[in-house]
């Protein structure tokens, strides 16, 4: 089953192209590494929120802007020994200097639960982070997949959702404090690929008026996940 590690980090907008070169050689140490896909992207419409947000998730700094990002691997054994090779390899280390603050960045490992869609180049994504109970994981998983061909039909490229597997506390920032979750809830990883931003704002015009895309209460609290649409940079 394939997997995926989630990022999220905050880059200073006078690093953009920076990020971009950076991220650009990262991305065929991944893929040397047995990734088969790398993604980054870059805050476009993220609005702020009441009670979490990226911009807290972060810890945002002014000028700062927060990136969503992710990586796929075909299983979570290619993704461990990837890990293990990573810290040996002297491309790796080579790339020490980061143009971003690396001890705010969020990062961890998700089990795709459903991936609905053709994988292509989208010129607009929407991420989102979500707190789900432990209990719930297969309720998640058929309202990921009820939910899937809404967004298809309304022009989606692919819509992927995710359940945190090895998703680490961190020091400064992590996706636990990211979204408050409590002691029985994991993290729900989440992105939505669109061919453009015109797209996805007429999808989502339609979409709002469908209570059928409404995230039901009895499976997740909606109130503390956070979602934004972002640019792709990157995508190898």
């Amino acid at each position: 089953m394939s997997y995926i590690d989630g990022f999220v980090l905050a880059v200073p907008a006078a690093n953009k192209d920076k990020y971009i070169a950076h991220a650009s050689t990262g991305a065929n140490l991944f893929k040397k590494l047995g990734a088969t896909r790398l993604v980054e992207t870059w805050a476009e419409d993220v609005p702020h929120g009441k009670q979490t947000d990226f911009y807290r998730a972060t810890k945002l700094e002014e000028g700062e802007v927060p990136l969503f990002s992710w990586v796929e691997y075909p299983d979570r054994a290619t993704r461990k020994k990837a890990g293990e090779d990573m810290m040996n390899d002297p491309d790796v280390q080579a790339m020490s200097e980061m143009p971003f603050d690396a001890s705010r960045m969020i990062y961890g490992g998700f089990e795709v639960l459903s991936d609905t869609g053709t994988k292509a180049k989208p010129g607009y994504v929407d991420g989102m982070i979500s707190p789900v109970p432990v209990a719930k994981k297969e309720a998640y998983r058929a309202a990921a997949q009820a939910r899937a061909p809404l967004l298809i039909e309304q022009g989606a490229l692919r819509v992927v959702d995710t359940w945190g597997d090895d998703v680490p506390p961190g020091e400064t920032t992590d996706f636990q404090r990211a979204v408050a979750t409590k002691a029985d809830e994991t993290i729900g990883f989440s992105f939505i690929e669109w061919p453009s931003r015109k797209v996805r704002d007429d999808a989502w015009n339609i979409l709002m008026k469908d209570p059928r895309i409404a995230p039901d209460p009895k499976i997740w609290d909606a109130s503390r996940s956070i979602m934004g649409g972002f640019e792709p940079v990157v995508d190898l």
